[in-house]
């Protein structure tokens, strides 16, 4: 645990989510930390400032004034006090008074004074969350450097189902936990490139030939590093997975080709790459730009090769920069990567095996093993986002 001795406000507006600050509280206690809550007066309606204050051993501050004496809590103060801040529930209201600087309550008041950093666990109905108004404010905030918390995000979902829905204690939890690691700052100053996800080889306007990669690994590598101090380049296939972290630029791509020349015109100024996409290997030799009509007769495609972006990567690579691959094979699966680790002058290979249940696509889990020169180091099953911590820590280890 990385909290021990830490001071966290809780900021929590109103929702029927602000029973999950009760189990939230008890995880920060329980790892050390101290918690002061801030609570909207609608927060109020939905849980009580005593069993708050129950589990803090604090007052729980919701008035700008103690008392009727001209006592006042100063959100200044809170601001200097904080180690962090962790605003969830967070209604569409309150995101856009933090996103428009509207300090009408202690809640954002005291946001607006917070000199640490601040992490927020939006909570409404699905509709509210995609409206385009909600969508603007969360990009918003993310610009002022803000730590959006969605559902899924400790295993990246790949989907909108269940977006708008606090994400759970737990991983709350584990995500300021990660903060606060000693291992986060470890890449300060790289600058990494990722691809991620699938690429879509077009075979008419609305067909296409493509893979059941859902990015989610790619992803989930990206937060690591910016986590631990890199600037990241996420080359991302067609996927609906969103970024959370500030220091992730994105570049979205659909195809083979596309992502090459992307990777090949960001790498030179990298000092590692993660190529963690699923790439074709194959693409239609001649795409048409009318939809192909069903006939009585077949259709056949003709797929020529694409372009090998490892390989390419591997042979531009200059000293000190460092390549990581990826690798999913059915057979021969250690010798294969070994096999790829020398052809593509990698200086590892993750290699995914289907035999593996729980580490194929569209899973929130993987099961890998780090092949390198000399050794094999074998990881037992673990979330996407453990996965990419154990890759990105073996990354860490070559700049030693």
């Amino acid at each position: 645990m990385n909290l021990k001795g830490k001071h966290i406000v809780l900021g929590i507006s109103g929702s029927i989510a602000a029973y999950k600050a009760c189990p939230l509280i008890r995880l920060f206690i329980k790892a050390g930390a101290e918690v002061q809550v801030v609570i909207t007066p609608a927060g109020k309606e939905f849980i009580t400032p005593v069993t708050l204050s129950a589990l803090t051993s604090k007052p729980v501050i919701g008035d700008f004034f103690a008392q009727r004496d001209g006592t006042w809590h100063s959100h200044v103060d809170l601001g200097q006090w904080a180690d962090v801040m962790i605003v969830a529930p967070a209604t569409a209201s309150t995101l856009a008074k933090m996103a428009n600087g509207v300090a009408d309550n202690m809640l954002i008041t005291t946001y607006l004074s917070m000199k640490a950093p601040v992490f927020v666990a939006p909570a409404m109905d699905l509709d509210m969350y995609a409206h385009p108004a909600t969508q603007a404010n969360l990009q918003r905030l993310r610009s002022f450097g803000n730590i959006i918390i969605e559902p899924g995000e400790g295993e990246l979902a790949s989907h909108l189902v269940g977006k708008g829905r606090m994400e759970e204690p737990e991983a709350i939890f584990s995500c300021i936990d990660r903060f606060f690691s000693p291992d986060r700052k470890q890449l300060a100053g790289k600058r990494i490139m990722i691809t991620a996800g699938p690429t879509y080889e077009k075979i008419d306007p609305v067909r296409f030939i493509g893979n059941y990669s859902s990015g989610k690994m790619g992803f989930a590598l990206a937060e690591v590093c910016a986590e631990m101090g890199a600037e990241v380049d996420l080359i991302a296939g067609p996927v609906g997975l969103r970024t959370s972290h500030p220091n992730i630029r994105r570049v979205d791509v659909e195809s083979a080709q596309e992502m090459y020349d992307a990777s090949l015109a960001v790498f030179p100024q990298c000092d590692a790459a993660i190529l963690s996409a699923a790439v074709a290997d194959f693409t239609v030799e001649t795409s048409v730009s009318e939809k192909i009509k069903r006939g009585r007769d077949g259709m056949n495609l003709k797929l020529v090769p694409t372009r090998d972006i490892a390989a390419a990567l591997g042979r531009e690579k200059k000293d000190g920069q460092k390549l990581v691959g990826f690798a999913l094979e059915t057979v021969n699966e250690k010798a294969n990567a070994r096999q790829k680790l020398e052809k593509k002058n990698c200086d590892f290979i993750v290699l995914n095996s289907l035999r593996d249940e729980g580490a194929g696509f569209m899973v929130d889990t993987n099961k890998i093993t780090i092949v390198t020169s000399d050794e094999v180091l074998e990881f037992p099953l673990k979330s996407k986002m453990e996965v990419a911590k154990d890759i990105v820590l073996r990354l860490c280890s070559l700049f030693d």
